[in-house]
């Protein structure tokens, strides 16, 4: 039996048509579906990891949003083709078992299991934080030890008895290490263990959970109103804080150099990735193959500019180096006496995050759901519930799998680690589109991504980078400190060679590329937690879905007959 063996389109169709999830409720139109992906685009990364990015960078991290954006477009044009080709629930898990066969389709569905995960768990950790800041404005004080996870206060009390023992004011500490410290001091004791938790974290999971539990329709009613209250804010934020723009805290446009903008390749790309989630809610679309391409690219272009012209008020109104708070957006307004607007942005930014929250939470028991079908994963996992539409069991396991992180880890962790993830399957969606444009297998697709024939500029290219980066004097420096830019050389050498012969169209190519140099951005931590939930899913993967996935019970039935 083969690890790559694959499945046709008419296969993925004819079992989506087949199986349990036969019975989901067809009920999303365009509209619905670019609500889907604006929810989840804006959610904490523009309430939140903004701030970071922006203090970092400095101004040109607007910038890096385009650059970012660009990466993402030319990745959405090759979803869009696909979900147009394949119109299952699945997202880059389905596409990749057409263009590369089960082992990377397996691959890349657990990555996609971490993705969704850990995007909901950073979203939920964001959510607690502004929520707990706007009850502090209704005068409402929530326990800090009960919003906030054990390390981070553990870290900040020894940093803060370190400081006491050297005699150093604590006034040089910033006022979140301090306040850390406070709820490891006043946290409740059981026995020697501090109890710290973050409980809004894990209750707003688990109460989005029972609403993705409950109905799709349900679903899209609640992303559909809170999207257009986020919308609202958002205008309200860039119409408002564009009168207090000071172009001179744009200056310098960059401080801390190429360096400094692209360390917030991770907050801000983590910001961009929601409109894959849309392709998991395929079977739900009432016409698949025309309003899913159509959504992708909408809700992308629109978050895109509120993204840039956020980012240019942000770092305009105050210096960029006041920029590294949790809630960048409301601590702006503070900072130029507009407390009001202050208050109604820590409110709306706990409904922005809802919404995001509700469609990670959506998308990931679908793919659950589509990996079961195929057989690589345990039966109840396809298991529709017969009342409400929804599959039933897998959204149960994703609030688990959710909230009980959320309660004990902290943000920056899990954006950095998500990033790996969706960098991964961005880059096997855009290669699956050569592979299947090579072979001729998308020409019934009604959505194709424009074609531009690659065959001598990507080599032409090449060449010219190569040339000016051996002029470079710390190229073997660089080299050195990201090694991981040995392979995207080879990658591109690779696409190169075979563009040359295959004539790869090439906007597929740039989005490989692209998102593959975005990646040797990430630090190596990220790369060995990667490695090891790898290790874990193969472990899974020959031990149960290599023997019972559905090709490989059609294999022994053919070797019988």
């Amino acid at each position: 039996m083969s690890l790559f063996r694959k499945k046709t389109v008419t296969q993925i169709l004819s079992d989506a048509a087949e199986g349990e999830s036969s019975k989901l409720v067809k009920t999303l139109g365009v509209r619905d579906l670019t609500s889907f992906g604006i929810a989840a685009i804006i959610g904490a990364g523009i309430f939140s990891t903004i701030g970071l990015a922006s203090y970092n960078g400095g101004p040109a991290v607007s910038l890096l949003f385009v650059f970012t954006a660009i990466a993402c477009v030319f990745t959405a044009l090759s979803y869009a083709q696909f979900a147009s080709t394949v119109p299952v629930s699945g997202s880059a898990y389905t596409y990749a078992y057409v263009a590369f066969g089960e082992i990377f389709a397996w691959i890349i569905g657990w990555a996609l299991i971490l993705e969704y995960a850990v995007s909901n768990m950073v979203v939920a950790i964001s959510w607690s934080e502004y929520f707990t800041s706007m009850l502090s404005g209704f005068g409402i004080t929530f326990p800090k030890y009960f919003a906030t996870d054990y390390g981070s206060a553990s870290r900040a009390f020894t940093l803060v008895e370190q400081t006491k023992q050297a005699g150093i004011s604590l006034e040089t500490l910033p006022e979140n290490t301090r306040l850390l410290a406070g709820a490891w001091a006043d946290a409740p004791l059981l026995g020697n263990v501090h109890l710290i938790a973050n409980l809004p974290a894990g209750a707003i999971t688990v109460l989005i959970t029972a609403l993705v539990y409950i109905g799709i329709k349900e679903s899209r009613t609640a992303s559909n109103i809170l999207v257009v209250l986020k919308l609202a804010v958002i205008g309200l934020v860039i119409g408002i804080g564009a009168f207090y723009v000071k172009p001179a805290n744009w200056s310098p446009f960059a401080p801390n150099g190429m360096s400094g903008v692209l360390s917030g390749v991770a907050s801000v790309f983590f910001a961009f990735i929601g409109f894959d989630s849309i392709s998991t809610t395929a079977e739900e679309c009432k016409n698949p193959q025309r309003d899913l391409p159509r959504a992708m690219l909408y809700c992308l272009g629109i978050c895109t500019v509120l993204y840039v012209l956020i980012t240019l008020v942000l770092t305009g109104m105050v210096n960029y180096k006041e920029l590294g708070v949790s809630d960048p957006l409301a601590y702006v307004f503070q900072k130029v006496n507009l407390d009001f607007v202050a208050g109604v942005i820590s409110v709306s930014a706990v409904v922005a995050i809802t919404s995001a929250l509700l469609v990670y939470q959506l998308g990931q028991p679908r793919i659950w759901m589509t990996m079961s079908r195929d057989g690589l994963l345990w039966k109840r996992f396809s298991k529709i519930h017969p009342k409400y539409k929804t599959p039933s069991f897998a959204t149960i396991v994703t609030g688990f799998l959710v909230a009980i992180p959320s309660l004990f880890m902290d943000l920056k962790f899990f954006v950095d680690l998500t990033s790996v993830g969706t960098f991964f399957a961005f880059i096997l969606v855009c290669a699956g589109i050569l592979f299947l444009d090579a072979k001729g297998l998308t020409a019934q697709s009604k959505f194709k991504v424009p074609y531009v024939n690659g065959k001598y500029i990507i080599g032409t290219v090449l060449m010219a980078v190569l040339v000016y980066a051996l002029t470079q004097d710390n190229l073997m420096q660089t080299l050195e400190s990201k090694p991981l830019l040995f392979v995207f050389w080879s990658v591109w050498v690779v696409l190169a060679v075979q563009g040359f012969r295959y004539n790869f169209s090439l906007l597929p190519v740039i989005g490989v590329l692209t998102n593959l140099y975005l990646m040797t951005e990430l630090g190596a931590s990220n790369w060995k937690i990667f490695g090891i939930w790898l290790v874990i899913g193969l472990v899974i993967y020959f031990s149960y879905g290599f023997r019972k996935s559905k090709l490989a019970i059609r294999e022994r039935e053919s070797a019988v007959s």
